[in-house]
Order: structure tokens, then C-alpha cells, then sequence
């Protein structure tokens, strides 16, 4: 008992000693040892530890908050999901247009009254839509195309508030990591910025234009800014919430995954830029022109595919141009990741990577499916939806792909 209680002195010689504060009544303790010189990070005491343990909070969450914030972003990636579906269908529907201001509050009480729905259809046939396109509309059309751009701003503060109240909670907690605050606060940033610039895009539709002889429509470039930060906001949602929910996966870096990972970063853009020129295609009504395929007409390439002057506005510009282009990115995009599935195939993966390539080329055929028919049975309002969340969900597929061949932090 002596001996565990007070053991020798040879025993305590050339350990690394920890000096405890003690009463100033209570004699000291001599220990020869060697007192060495801290790093920083380190403390002498133990008093000295819980002084600075108490002065901030830990930065990084636990793996219960990490797993609560990437359900969160996942929830908030679904709403953007619905948010992007549901102004394609208010894109194909022609119901942009049809509410003439915009007002963050008062334009959450809709009509109910004879009077007031009456007096917003007056303020519509002030505009050129009506004035060109539905001069002859009733008002029973009107209330339809006009809920459907009410629930489009609806859903879209929605979004805003799915992002910005349980940020503010999050935070609150202490549940969010350094650079979690910085994604969080880039992402309510990105949803407000996004409110914005879908009135900006409606406002191009809303102005008169006495030397256009073209429908009313709004701006292409508007539209695929729009559609761009919706698509930037749904990717870095998914992604942040795939990389706090799954685990990742330690792989060997050998120079075949590197290439592997390369060529699906390489994809991914591929199919986020071809979903991009899917804007132009909407904003020019490019899918009701040359409904053949894989020809264009009688040809391979069209005849009027460079007519405007200069040439480079004809891939913005031009409706023929821009599907021609659609076209080619779509096959590019399909061709892409039926490569890269062979590359994955040579290379030992896991369970759940191999299950992502698979998942990514399923949702690429189907999805050149959905395009060519859409195109065919020129863009039925339901399948156009359905091509544009297909879009969306093969944009997912590459999310997740990247996300499993990660690079695990040392």
C-alpha cells in the first residue's frame, strides 16, 4: 500500500511533472523534474485550463448538431427544389406577368372582394402582355395565371424564411462551426439576393418596347441569372448538407482516383452549364423550332443558325442557335458520365460510391428521354416540368458522385 500510495523516488525521476495550484497554507510539494518550456496551446495548471475554457465557446459543434444543421440545409436544398419546378411551371404556364408590382408584405394578401380583383385586373391590362398577347383574357383566366405567380413569391419568402429563421437559431446555440457561419451567412445572403433579382427579371417583361414586333416575354439573360442563383444556392445546399451527413470515405490517393475525381468535377459543370442553357431555351420559347431529332429538320445543322450579326449574339439570341447548342450540351453531358461510369467501374470503390455512379447514369438517360420527347410533342406543359426537375435531380446525382470521391482532410 506504501508503495502505490508514495512510490519511489527513482519512479518520479525523468517523468514530466504537472505543478497543481494549492492553499497557500498547504506546504509545497518539491518534484525534481525538469521543467520544460510549453507550446503554445498548452497550460501550466489546471486552473489555468478552466480560466481558459471559460472565456469562449468551442468552436467546433458536436457530431449531433452536424447532423441536425445537414438535415436543415437538406429541407432548405427541397425548397429551392420546389421553388425552381414550380416558376418553370409558372414559365410555361405564361403567369410571370401577371402581377405588375411587387411588395415584400402587402402582396401576401391576395384579392378577395369583386372590387379588388377587378381593380388588379385593371392594372394588368395596362401592360403589354395583355395589351399584345391577352387582350382578349377574362377574368377567370386572369385570377388562374395570376395565382400561379402568386404562389411562385409565395414559396420563394418561404425559402427565405426555411433559410434565415433556423440560421438565427443555429447560431444562437453555438451549433455552427467558424467557417459553417461564413457558408450560412453566404447562403441567407444568396436567398435575398435571389428575391431581388427575380423582380428585376420580371420587370424586363413589364417594359414597353415600341420598336419589338416579338411577344412580351422577359429577358433571357435575366431569366438564366435567375435560374443560375437558384442553381448555385441548390448546389451549395446540397453539398454542404451531403458533407455533414455523410461520411466520407478514406481512399487510397492513388493516380486513377485522382483522375477519377477530376473528371466528375469536370461533369458536374457539364451538367450545371447545360441545365444553365435550359434559361435560354425558356426565355425563347427555343423548344417550339425544329421539333425533329436528331435532325434539325432535314438537316444536321440548320441553315439559319448564325443569322444574326455579329455571330456571337446568335448563341444568346437567336432560338435556333440555342437549341442547337442545348442539344449539344446534352449529348456531351450524357456521353460525359456514361465515361465516367466506366472509369469508376476499373477502380475499387465503396458500396455507396459505386451506388452514386450508377444513380448519376440511370438519371442521365432518363433525362435525355424527357428532353427528346419534350422537344417531339412540342413542350407540353407537363413534361416540360418534368425534363426541367429531372434537370435538377441528375444536378444531384454529380453533387453526390463529387461528394463520395472527396479528398479526406489529413
Amino acid at each position: 500500500m506504501q508503495r502505490l500510495l508514495f512510490p519511489p523516488f527513482r519512479a518520479l525521476k525523468g517523468r514530466q511533472c504537472l505543478q497543481l495550484l494549492a492553499p497557500r497554507a498547504a506546504p509545497r510539494v518539491q518534484c525534481d523534474c525538469i521543467r520544460r518550456p510549453l507550446r503554445p496551446g498548452q497550460y501550466s495548471t489546471i486552473s489555468e485550463v478552466a480560466l481558459q475554457s471559460g472565456r469562449g465557446t468551442v468552436s467546433l459543434p458536436s457530431k449531433a448538431a452536424e447532423r441536425v444543421v445537414g438535415r436543415w440545409l437538406l429541407v432548405c436544398s427541397g425548397t429551392v427544389a420546389g421553388a425552381v419546378i414550380l416558376g418553370g411551371v409558372t414559365r410555361l404556364t405564361e403567369s410571370g406577368l401577371s402581377m405588375v408590382d411587387w411588395h415584400l408584405i402587402k402582396e401576401m394578401k391576395p384579392p378577395t372582394s369583386q372590387e379588388e380583383w377587378e381593380a388588379e385586373f385593371q392594372r394588368y391590362q395596362q401592360f403589354p402582355e395583355f395589351k399584345i398577347l391577352n387582350h382578349d383574357m377574362t377574368l377567370t383566366e386572369f385570377k388562374f395565371i395570376w395565382y400561379m405567380e402568386y404562389s411562385h413569391r409565395m414559396w420563394g419568402r418561404l425559402v427565405g424564411l426555411a433559410y434565415i429563421l433556423p440560421a438565427a437559431y443555429f447560431w444562437r446555440k453555438g451549433w455552427l462551426s467558424r467557417g459553417m457561419k461564413g457558408r450560412v451567412l453566404a447562403l441567407c445572403g444568396l436567398v435575398c439576393f435571389q428575391g431581388l433579382l427575380g423582380w428585376y427579371m420580371v420587370k424586363s417583361g413589364l417594359e414597353e418596347k415600341p420598336d419589338s414586333h416579338d411577344i412580351p416575354r422577359v429577358s433571357q439573360y435575366r431569366l438564366a441569372a435567375h435560374l443560375g442563383s437558384a442553381l448555385v444556392l441548390y448546389c451549395a445546399s446540397v453539398w454542404t448538407s451531403l458533407s455533414l451527413l455523410l461520411p466520407p470515405h478514406e481512399l487510397p490517393e492513388t493516380r486513377a482516383l485522382l483522375w477519377l475525381r477530376r473528371f466528375a468535377h469536370g461533369t458536374a459543370g457539364l451538367v450545371f452549364l447545360t441545365a444553365l442553357s435550359g434559361a435560354f431555351v425558356a426565355g425563347l420559347d427555343a423548344g417550339l423550332v425544329y421539333n425533329s431529332f436528331p435532325k434539325m429538320g432535314e438537316s444536321w445543322i440548320p441553315e439559319d443558325l448564325f443569322t444574326f450579326s455579329p455571330i456571337l449574339r446568335n448563341v444568346f439570341e437567336n432560338p435556333t442557335t440555342v437549341q442547337f447548342d442545348h442539344r449539344i450540351l446534352g449529348i456531351t453531358s450524357v456521353t460525359a458520365i456514361t465515361v465516367l461510369y466506366f472509369l469508376s467501374r476499373r477502380i475499387p470503390l465503396p458500396r455507396r460510391t459505386k451506388m452514386a455512379a450508377v444513380t448519376l447514369l440511370a438519371l442521365a438517360y432518363t433525362q435525355v428521354g424527357l428532353g427528346i420527347s419534350t422537344l417531339l410533342m412540342y413542350v407540353p406543359t407537363p413534361l416540360a416540368a418534368t425534363h426541367q426537375s429531372g434537370s435538377l435531380a441528375l444536378l444531384t446525382g454529380a453533387l453526390w458522385l463529387m461528394n463520395e470521391l472527396r479528398r479526406v482532410p489529413k
